[in-house]
């Protein structure tokens, strides 16, 4: 049995612990993994040095550390018996100058479509090289407004005929490209300031764009909609509204499923973007996806938002009516209570609480009582849930006291839970 070989400490990244492949070497002297590094750096709101705690200037040069890396690939040559692979010498990183270099060329062409998809999918391959390339091309002058525009003049007729050319749109590409950049706040505000259009174009591809185009467009929706004045957020167009409800109805990924909805629970309580969702049909859909959506764990977020989503446009009285109109209505917010989680739990009981406050007709009450929900509500009181669900449950309960504390519908085990009139 061969010895196992023991790694030299100092091949080894502090940070993510394995061999390095690209070391670099930051301001306090430390070297550390490129990758590793630039993720540090990038996801901590204070950039330090996690050997030494030390702050490292956001323009700080990570230096190549090229005798650091002869050496681990050398040694790792030299163990190659021992399963170990040589490591690859890193490209470098791309500069600003190429990526102003890549735009021009691609603005400039006399056939723009064809060499604007091969520009993005450069970029897009570069991006994805390391974290570097990422902020490079993001920070690159004009590359952010250049995407930027190639979404705003976007054409259906155009886009078919490139992916049935090229595999692939412009649009496809720039919209892929803008969501992977992760692009900063501040940039991204100050683009959808500068291009009053930008939004009205991502409407226009949700609408009429491939699958992935319109699930890229509300992710990038939702990014810009958080960093938007509120004016611009209060004034937003009903069409935008009814492209994001007819998004959930598509359901065209997990991940645009929860953008769009977390866009109708963010927009819904300004102004009036409750009463043009409602009217765009967003109750029914909610209600759709909460039939169809199980109780598993990958889609409790979805669940919550949905439950979150029907809670605002519950609040005002075009969403109730349609609520209660649609016939699993009330029903499926009463089956997600204590099924899916305590979020979820609290949101269906506040739908509940709004029903029963302002919309309690003989009627909506004795179906309450048909469906099982008074019973769910005496068993929130019982069970272990949260005190605010308690507290909501309770208020309706009592509001209603006088028609469902004696009906036959609620077994006696739950009924004795029932509260007392205050």
């Amino acid at each position: 049995m061969e010895p196992e070989i023991d790694v030299p400490s100092f091949f080894l990244c502090p940070i993510s612990l394995q061999i390095m492949k690209d070391p670099v070497t930051v301001p306090t002297g430390i070297t550390y993994d490129r990758d590793s590094i630039e993720r540090w750096l990038s996801s901590s709101s204070a950039a330090t040095c996690p050997v030494t705690n030390q702050p490292i200037p956001p323009d700080a040069d990570l230096t190549p550390n090229i005798i650091l890396r002869r050496l681990i690939q050398s040694w790792c040559t030299l163990n190659a018996s021992h399963g170990f692979e040589r490591i690859p010498t890193p490209k470098p990183p791309v500069t600003k100058a190429q990526i102003s270099k890549l735009i021009h060329s691609a603005a400039t062409s006399s056939s723009p479509h064809y060499h604007q998809v091969k520009c993005l999918r450069q970029l897009r391959s570069l991006a994805k090289e390391s974290e570097a390339n990422r902020r490079c091309i993001e920070q690159a002058p004009g590359v952010v407004d250049f995407l930027a525009s190639i979404v705003v003049d976007f054409n259906h007729d155009v886009e078919l005929d490139c992916i049935e050319q090229f595999g692939s749109s412009p649009c496809d590409e720039a919209l892929s490209l803008l969501h992977g950049l992760q692009i900063s706040e501040p940039a991204l505000k100050a683009l959808v300031n500068r291009n009053c259009e930008f939004i009205n174009s991502l409407t226009r591809v949700m609408q009429r764009g491939t699958y992935e185009s319109r699930a890229y467009a509300v992710l990038i929706s939702r990014s810009a909609f958080r960093v938007a004045d509120p004016l611009r957020i209060i004034g937003v167009r009903a069409g935008f509204l009814a492209e994001v409800v007819q998004m959930v109805r598509d359901r065209v990924s997990r991940q645009a499923t929860k953008a769009a909805l977390g866009l109708l629970v963010e927009l819904c309580p300004w102004g009036r973007n409750r009463v043009k969702a409602v009217e765009s049909g967003a109750v029914p859909a909610l209600v759709d996806l909460l039939l169809d959506s199980p109780s598993e764990s990958e889609s409790r977020r979805a669940c919550e938002l949905a439950l979150a989503a029907l809670d605002v446009l519950c609040q005002c009285a075009e969403g109730r009516a349609e609520l209660l109109k649609h016939a699993a209505g009330l029903a499926v917010v009463s089956k997600k209570i204590l099924r899916v989680s305590t979020a979820a739990t609290e949101k269906a009981v506040r739908i509940l609480l709004s029903v029963g406050k302002s919309s309690a007709t003989a009627a909506v009450l004795q179906e309450m009582l048909q469906i099982g929900v008074v019973a769910k509500l005496c068993l929130v009181l019982q069970v272990e849930s949260s005190a605010r669900a308690k507290d909501k449950a309770r208020e309706i309960l009592r509001l209603h006291a006088r028609v469902w504390r004696s009906s036959p519908c609620v077994p006696a085990t739950l009924l004795c839970s029932y509260p007392a009139a205050a």
